[in-house]
């Protein structure tokens, strides 16, 4: 359910940035779904008004054109109470305004997974003054937020394989339960090629406590990707990357119970299932 609230005087004149969208490049709408850990999408205004900036409890959200109209995705995280939600919508020259949205309950499914090294289970006092510098660091690249000089692209799957476990999962590690699952595993050998799911910049490289040898991709507007677990990394922070161009390899580092890639997907810092990002219709080559 999608409606307009009344008008919200501004105080301040907000500058409307530039933005150049590509021509020629495509962009497919993640499919919506609007339940902790998925994706609303808002119609705004049409193109051919200045671009909006919205807002969702002070994270900016993406907004791209589609179909003559601007259009806001939000991401949804985890940790969302259903209910009813409102985006703060700026635009010049007009008075701000809500967009409102609601949000349904869904129930994750339990995974059960036994770490031999159980480290992973109960840190020390050492490994968690690790691990909270890393969730900092990690939290940071979750916020980066950029203004793209190209169209999103219909996301592909970064690595051949069977999907190990999915998005959401309630986990329980030798039987203590710890934060739900916020990515997607794909089981593949080690040293299976782990390739950019879309064009971005790398934002940093690192090897952490529990997510191993990782790489993070900025999309654009706050739309970041997570490659965690990797044997090699094949990028530098900074470098410009296509669709299926490598940034990696698969590998157990950190915390796993075998080799596999963790892919997650942050939108406007909040951890959404990547399958709603997937082009299912077609299989996607590189240009």
């Amino acid at each position: 359910m999608i409606k307009v609230l009344g008008n919200m005087a501004t105080l301040w004149l907000f500058l409307v940035p530039s933005i150049t969208w590509a021509a020629g490049s495509e962009y497919s709408l993640p499919r919506t779904n609007a339940v902790p850990g998925g994706i609303v999408i808002l119609p705004l205004a049409a193109t051919t008004s200045p671009r909006p900036v919205a807002h969702l409890q002070n994270r900016r959200l993406m907004v791209i054109p589609h179909q003559g109209q601007w259009t806001a995705l939000v991401g949804l995280a985890l940790s969302t109470t259903p209910g009813q939600y409102h985006i703060r919508v700026q635009q010049r020259g007009r008075n701000d305004y809500h967009v409102a949205f609601s949000i349904q309950d869904k129930r994750y499914r339990t995974q059960r997974l036994r770490i031999k090294n159980k480290r992973f289970v109960d840190p020390s006092a050492k490994d968690l003054k690790r691990i909270w510098k890393e969730k900092a660091l990690i939290q940071s690249y979750f916020r980066h937020y950029t203004e793209p000089d190209r169209s999103l692209q219909a996301f592909v799957r970064p690595t051949p394989g069977r999907r190990s476990s999915s998005f959401g999962l309630r986990r329980i590690f030798n039987g203590k339960a710890r934060k739900p699952h916020s990515g997607m595993d794909i089981a593949a050998a080690t040293g299976t090629p782990v390739q950019a799911p879309a064009a971005g910049t790398v934002i940093a490289v690192g090897d952490y406590f529990f997510n191993g040898r990782s790489v993070f991709i900025d999309h654009g507007q706050g739309l970041v990707s997570m490659f965690c677990h990797l044997s090699k990394i094949t990028v530098q922070p900074g470098q410009t990357v296509q669709r299926l161009d490598q940034v990696g390899k698969v590998g157990a580092t950190g915390r796993v119970t075998g080799p596999h890639l963790h892919w997650s997907l942050s939108l406007n810092d909040a951890r959404v299932d990547p399958a709603l990002f997937l082009d299912t219709t077609r299989n996607v080559s590189r240009e």
